[in-house]
């Protein structure tokens, strides 16, 4: 067969989506030399990137007229120019790795991965007409897709239950997290990570993007309360919190203007932001964090708690929606909604080392049961039987 895949996302390597196309395809490329695959596949792009391939393994890149890289691009070269070339090309089967606006012929197969389906669930993403467009070109495509692999049993709940996609047309399949989160920090790393962002081991870490579902208003809010409490009996020891995400004031409501609310709490020596923080150097600072306090109020999966728990960091995370599938036993939930119950489980793991040393074990137990062997072997398995 002749499989083609939509690769574009590996452009954007510090998204979710850049995340799960770059460990597909170096998964694949791995089970193709190792299986013996007869399959051809070709890889659909944007821009080039720099990863050896196999000789049954080629690209094709290319772009619409519009070059500058924003919806209208994304439409044009989803919609309208791909699955021309794809047929063009004779492939028999594609697989998207983001939900996309993508519509094939009728006589190439379709399996579409859908991370989540957010802007249905929170319509305040759907802020103007290009996104309202591409979102209703989205839900279309999905719909018409033959097969689609949900990242969450959450997100196949989702689906069934607010875009009417028949449960037989959806497998689900968990993701996991790139090779260097399970790679154990290097002193060296450790203690470069360390100097570059001023930060001493033990602190209270929040990451993974400041959109407001992801609840980091709560987080400052409880850490005012914590602090205000609680921190006479840390001998002015009373750890900082930290928390990384490119702010960007002049998005809100959609995305939380941080240093504000900091100002108004009176914080702003006790919080450090730390920007956008490469993934490179992620790994040292979950690790070096007492916990990693994630209330999130909706996830499609919910990858950066996977991070932590692979660091055997702490975790404290919401009971909604996929967050529980990856957490399981091995850390502990909050109702995003009561801060004043995130504020107690906070000082519970804050003040109990055995608790601490508990949850890291369990987190990196837990993290053991998720790999990318596993999700490229099941897609492969069912584009098979498609």
């Amino acid at each position: 067969m002749k499989i083609g895949i939509n690769a574009s996302f590996v452009r954007k390597e510090n998204t979710g989506i850049g995340q799960v196309t770059i460990n597909f395809l170096r998964k694949l490329i791995v089970q193709h030399e190792t299986c013996n695959m007869k399959h051809e596949f070709v890889l659909y792009l944007e821009e080039d990137f720099d990863l050896d391939l196999p000789e049954n393994i080629t690209r094709r890149v290319f772009l619409p007229i519009w070059k500058r890289d924003d919806l209208i691009r994304k439409i044009w070269w989803e919609k309208y120019l791909l699955p021309k070339i794809v047929k063009k090309d004779g492939c028999d089967i594609f697989i998207s790795l983001y939900q996309c606006t993508t519509i094939l012929p009728n006589k190439v197969k379709h399996l579409m991965v859908v991370q989540d389906i957010i802007p249905k669930l929170f319509p305040e993403y759907l802020n103007n007409s290009r996104k309202r467009y591409y979102w209703n070109l989205t839900e279309k495509a999905i719909d018409k897709a033959d097969k689609i692999v949900a990242i969450s049993k959450r997100t196949e709940k989702d689906l069934i239950q607010h875009l009417v996609i028949e449960a037989k047309k959806i497998a689900t399949n968990y993701l996991d997290v790139d090779e260097i989160y399970k790679k154990k920090v290097s002193i060296e790393t450790n203690a470069r990570v360390l100097k570059k962002y001023k930060l001493a081991p033990g602190y209270i870490y929040h990451g993974g993007g400041l959109d407001v579902r992801k609840n980091t208003e709560s987080v400052i809010r409880a850490y005012k309360i914590l602090r205000d409490k609680f921190s006479r009996s840390f001998y002015g020891h009373f750890p900082k919190l930290v928390i990384s995400g490119k702010l960007r004031p002049e998005m809100a409501p959609l995305i939380t203007d941080v240093k504000k609310i900091s100002r108004e709490l009176n914080l702003t020596k006790e919080i450090k932001f730390i920007g956008f923080v490469p993934q490179k150097s992620l790994p040292a600072i979950y690790k070096n964090a007492s916990m990693f306090v994630y209330p999130s109020k909706y996830e499609g999966f919910g990858l950066p708690i996977l991070e932590a728990m692979n660091q055997g960091t702490p975790v404290i995370t919401a009971k909604t929606s996929s967050l529980p599938e990856v957490g399981g036993d091995a850390v502990l939930y909050c109702n995003p909604d009561d801060i004043y119950e995130l504020v107690m489980i906070m000082k519970n793991v804050l003040t109990n080392e055995d608790l601490r040393r508990t949850l890291s074990e369990r987190g990196k137990e837990r993290a053991k049961n998720f790999s990318w062997n596993k999700f490229v072997k099941k897609v492969l398995n069912i584009v098979e039987n498609l």
